[in-house]
């Protein structure tokens, strides 16, 4: 009598374990942000100690310090952006959602720490609008992130020139609003032009 062979695994079971593995991975990648913004110093709220969950005033010493000011909606930004690179370039056009979101939440993490670095920190005052900007408290980078996740998951699900008409329109809002957006934020960031700074800062 001959042993049955055991079945093989079904695509569909072993793409979900995939995926899993993905997600599982993602929640980790958030949590060891966390632990190096930890180590780098941050604070995990606003030392004001006021429980504000938005904080409007990009001047004000609470930007950056709540879960959410204007700049949150850069970061939704980058998740559009990275959504619609990883959906249609042909490196990544087999990846599942899962693991293309993972490759772009790395990406955000790392920019999180990044930004909250010493150099980086000294950067924005020198060169942006941000000439006193301290860092992000750890519950601000948790609500960059969030909003990064937002914007992947909302361009992964729609045409991407309809994740091009949402982020023309949030940097036109931002440029109205505060007089800055990512496209600035990286120009000033990389190559500062002094007429925009003085332009920002109501010169």
């Amino acid at each position: 009598m001959t042993d049955t062979p055991a079945p093989a695994p079904r695509p569909d079971r072993e793409n979900e374990s995939r995926d899993r593995t993905a997600y599982i991975l993602s929640f980790a990648i958030v949590v060891l942000t966390v632990v190096v913004l930890q180590q780098l110093g941050r604070f995990w709220w606003c030392v004001c100690g006021e429980p504000f969950l938005w904080s409007g005033d990009v001047w004000s010493e609470h930007n950056s310090q709540h879960l959410a000011d204007p700049y949150s909606f850069t970061h939704l930004a980058h998740g559009l952006i990275f959504a619609v690179l990883f959906r249609y370039l042909p490196p990544f056009r087999g990846w599942s959602f899962a693991w293309r979101f993972v490759l772009g939440l790395t990406v955000e993490c790392a920019w999180e720490v990044v930004e909250n670095t010493p150099l980086v920190i000294n950067r924005y005052r020198e060169t942006t609008m941000a000439l006193g900007y301290t860092g992000d408290t750890i519950g601000n980078s948790l609500g960059d992130i969030a909003c990064f996740i937002l914007g992947f998951v909302i361009a992964s699900r729609i045409a991407w020139y309809w994740s091009a008409a949402i982020f023309l329109a949030m940097e036109a809002a931002l440029l109205v609003m505060i007089r800055d957006n990512l496209l600035l934020n990286v120009l000033m960031l990389l190559w500062p032009i002094d007429a925009i700074k003085h332009w920002q800062t109501g010169g």
